[in-house]
């Protein structure tokens, strides 16, 4: 590394934040990138550590020691090569990945870690800015074989570009009105500005991938049909398949599934219009689940103008810091976080189970009934005397999914698992259809965008291989595929 002292010499600096007051009033991204020699600083304080563990906490195993001495030394078109070399979207991973490379990061044995997901960030946006980005790629020669890919979120936009870019002909078949998928309907425009994800678009297109929207496969298309016609197929449909909660009330008017609630404001923001709308303005939320989903949901409801916002969860508050029975470095620890919707305000509970959702007039939710649960080996007890009514005249369900939409495949002969994702082999993609391959959360279940792109990689070298008999198409060797 050019600054072996950097860790010692630099403390951590985090991207800035627009102050939650102002930023719950518009819907814009609201962190800011790391000036540039800010960022050159941070880069210095990625050690010389023997064997870095950064890039093994790293679905994609970004070489992330690399490109951070090329920041310190200023030289970002290199930083920009070292990036793209295992990750087709680092604007976007850079804004919305949890970062399990940083809790892998050698530092954070004894200091704060390196501010790797701020340094990748300011790469991307570095790139956007002096038009380096989303430059296309041209292979020297075609194939001649077509692969036929469905579902346009993250898994398969990088199956689809690494496909291109081995020379076949590929289209992407998706059933909205515009290809991004989980990326365009599912994330909150504070959190990914659309514009990242149309530049992505734009950029797969210039280098020959072609996009058909409202095809649904199931319905519109059939998977014997889609393997008639192309020389393989790739599932990547992602895990829409929302987790139910059966309890008296489900049945209620203002009781909503938390991805209806989110893309319906992102079509919105995108100056969409809207039938049925779905608004916490003046309401009290409660929104069910503590993830990601939820925080977005908390997120939302802020900007909407909610009276109020509680967000329960079913599991225990976590520690504050790892300890006996939990994940320590380097694995990503099961720790109390804090996301940037939480910071913003509203309620948080933990261990609270929801008995039934309670209507006055029959029709519509008034209120939620809830009551403290201790855990135990055989699961959550009730707490006797706990129970509760909270007011809830919007209820947003962010439970979870259960894998895919199983009518996407109905009438083919494709195995699936116990929960309903595809079975594929986890290290080839194959599935039980000659030609046909899943990835990505269709295959894996609900997980990260960053393993999302991971596994769009890893299916487009299988392939290649499957294709062509050998591919040339970059693989993470190391990276666990559960």
């Amino acid at each position: 590394m050019g600054k072996p002292t950097g860790f010692l010499d630099f403390a951590r600096l985090d991207e800035q934040k627009e102050d939650a007051a102002s930023r719950v009033t518009h819907f814009r991204e609201f962190e800011r990138p790391l000036p540039l020699l800010a960022a050159r600083d941070q880069g210095a304080r990625c050690m010389s550590c023997g064997v870095p563990f950064c890039h093994t906490g790293c679905p994609l195993g970004n070489r992330i020691p690399d490109w951070n001495d090329q920041v310190y030394k200023d030289r970002w078109e290199a930083a920009l090569a070292a990036l793209h070399a295992t990750n087709n979207f680092p604007e976007i991973t850079g804004r919305i990945c949890p970062a399990p490379c940083e809790e892998a990061c050698v530092v954070h044995l004894h200091d704060q870690p390196v501010a790797i997901k701020s340094i990748e960030r300011r790469i991307a946006d570095q790139a956007i800015e002096s038009g380096l980005a989303y430059r296309p790629f041209h292979p020297r020669r075609r194939s001649g074989r077509r692969v036929a890919i469905v579902g346009s979120g993250p898994a398969g936009l990088a199956c689809a570009q690494q496909l291109c870019r081995a020379g076949h002909e590929v289209t992407v078949f998706e059933r909205a009105d515009r290809p991004g998928g989980l990326l365009r309907y599912g994330i909150p425009d504070f959190k990914l500005d659309k514009s990242l994800v149309e530049g992505r678009i734009a950029q797969l297109q210039a280098e020959g991938v072609h996009f058909r929207t409202g095809v649904e496969l199931g319905r519109t298309l059939s998977l014997t049909e889609l393997r008639q016609e192309n020389d393989a197929v790739v599932l990547a449909t992602g895990a829409t398949q929302a987790r139910e909660l059966a309890i008296p009330g489900r049945e209620l008017a203002g009781v909503h599934l938390a991805m209806d609630y989110l893309t319906q404001q992102n079509r919105r923001v995108a100056g969409d219009p809207v039938t049925n709308p779905i608004s916490a303005h003046g309401r009290h939320v409660v929104i069910l689940g503590g993830g990601d989903t939820g925080s977005d949901c908390l997120g939302t409801a802020h900007r909407q103008g909610a009276a109020s916002v509680t967000q329960l969860e079913l599991l225990p508050r976590p520690p504050l810091r790892s300890g006996p029975g939990s994940p320590t470095w380097p694995l990503w620890p099961r720790v109390y976080r804090v996301s940037s919707s939480q910071e913003e305000g509203g309620q948080r509970e933990f261990a609270a189970l929801t008995r039934r959702l309670v209507s006055r007039d029959g029709s519509c939710v008034h209120s939620i009934e809830v009551v403290e649960v201790e855990w135990t080996a055989d699961g959550p007890r009730e707490c006797p005397g706990t129970t509760r009514e909270l007011p809830a005249d919007l209820v947003l369900l962010a439970l979870g999914f259960t894998g895919p939409e199983p009518a996407a495949w109905s009438g083919a002969s494709l195995a699936t698992t116990a929960n309903g994702t595809v079975l594929a082999d986890p290290t080839q993609f194959a599935t039980s259809l000659p030609g046909v391959f899943a990835c990505g959360d269709a295959r894996r279940g609900q997980s990260l965008v960053v393993w999302a792109i991971w596994e769009g990689r890893e299916a487009a070298h299988c392939v290649d291989s499957y294709l062509m008999g050998q591919s040339d198409l970059p693989r993470v060797p190391y990276a666990y595929a559960p």
